[in-house]
């Protein structure tokens, strides 16, 4: 058992580790391609400018994202390649005489992907988010600032005595916010005050803001309008202007980070949290909570792949088949990629059950993987 234990995992994991290069390197030079255009391009605020070192420091950061989401289509492939040659060659029936029985081979390959589950897991929950936070933070050094639409991300607090909604323009690259309006509410949702700041940065349990412009509303009431003056033409607003100004707040800047950032790019935990302080104040968490359930069930997906691959072994192939059986694989892989990213979007505007969305695409493969499994394995 040891000696065939040597022999698969050593092929497969062989087999695995030379699909998942290839395929890295094919994306690096697409994402390198992709960067090419903003070489020569500079830092409206002190002008350093973008260049091909900084490009390609850039696309190695994105390698562990690359690695967590082409991981489970690699292990897929190289499985299928190693279980059809062995198939083609008789290896195969030789090791099925010798009493390697399908429900052991089975347990074989899901240990083995169980190493891959693990690794998928690591990768995609702590390499990966900091890689991508110190790409996206090195582009907006040499480019700009990192901001999402025209509007930037909003946020919103519950307090004791009032509800904030928070508008966020940009982060910088030293975190530090740009363009802050910070409008408050009383308990009845009639509008307390407004902050304007032309930047902030982050203290313990508070934003430290400067620049800032305060217009209070002093006696608000039923009649009063959004701009702030009664019918009658009365302002009712108080403003001031101070240097810098101490707002306490539980918003961190992890959370900003997340409102900016892609949410697949972002840690279990961090995800977790960004879902409790969306849900504490109020605000839909579909799309998040669907990213959440996605980070558990995709690492899983690599024991999904390792049952579709054992099939292969199966089958009788004539000489030179085996491509047409790692084509298929591919295309197997492919349309898992797809399926996933279809249901987090079907699942956001359908209003799924979070984690029905997530484990859609792998229950389905799942099924599908033991049908030929019973099929091609137990029956023939």
């Amino acid at each position: 058992m040891k000696t065939l234990r040597k022999l698969i995992y050593g092929e497969t994991f062989l087999s695995i580790a030379l699909v998942t290069f290839g395929f890295l390197t094919l994306f690096t030079f697409f994402d390198l391609v992709d960067e090419l255009q903003n070489l020569g391009r500079s830092n409206p605020v002190d002008g350093v400018t973008y260049q091909m070192r900084h490009a390609l420091l850039y696309v190695t950061l994105l390698a562990p994202s690359r690695l967590y989401e082409l991981l489970p289509i690699s292990v897929l492939i190289g499985t299928i390649f190693v279980m059809a040659r062995l198939a083609q060659s008789s290896e195969y029936t030789i090791l099925r005489t010798s009493g390697l029985d399908p429900w052991r081979a089975l347990r074989l390959l899901l240990t083995l992907g169980s190493v891959f589950v693990a690794l998928a897991f690591a990768v995609g929950d702590y390499v990966a988010p900091a890689a991508d936070k110190a790409s996206q933070l090195l582009k907006a050094r040499y480019l700009g600032r990192i901001t999402i639409g025209q509007t930037g991300a909003w946020l919103r607090e519950r307090q004791d005595t009032a509800s904030y909604v928070v508008n966020v323009r940009a982060l910088t690259p030293n975190n530090t916010m740009q363009g802050i309006e910070i409008h408050a509410f009383d308990p009845q949702g009639r509008m307390k005050a407004l902050m304007q700041a032309r930047e902030a940065r982050f203290a313990d349990e508070a934003w430290v803001l400067e620049d800032v412009q305060i217009s209070e509303v002093k006696a608000p009431g039923p009649a009063t309008s959004a701009s702030g003056l009664n019918p009658t033409g009365t302002g009712l607003m108080e403003r001031k202007t101070l240097q810098s100004f101490k707002w306490d707040t539980a918003i961190s800047g992890e959370m900003v980070a997340a409102a900016l950032l892609r949410p697949d790019r972002m840690g279990t935990i961090d995800l977790f949290s960004y879902i409790r302080h969306l849900k504490s104040n109020g605000q839909n968490a579909q799309r998040y909570e669907i990213e959440f359930w996605k980070k558990v069930f995709y690492p899983l997906s690599c024991l999904v792949m390792v049952m579709l691959a054992l099939p292969f072994a199966y089958l009788h192939m004539r000489s030179g088949g085996i491509s047409g059986y790692v084509f298929a694989g591919v295309m197997i892989g492919i349309s898992f990629f797809l399926m996933n990213n279809l249901a987090v979007y079907m699942g956001n505007l359908q209003q799924w059950q979070p984690w029905l969305a997530a484990a859609l695409p792998g229950l389905l493969y799942t099924s599908a993987s033991m049908a030929a499994f019973g099929w091609l394995v137990l029956r023939r």
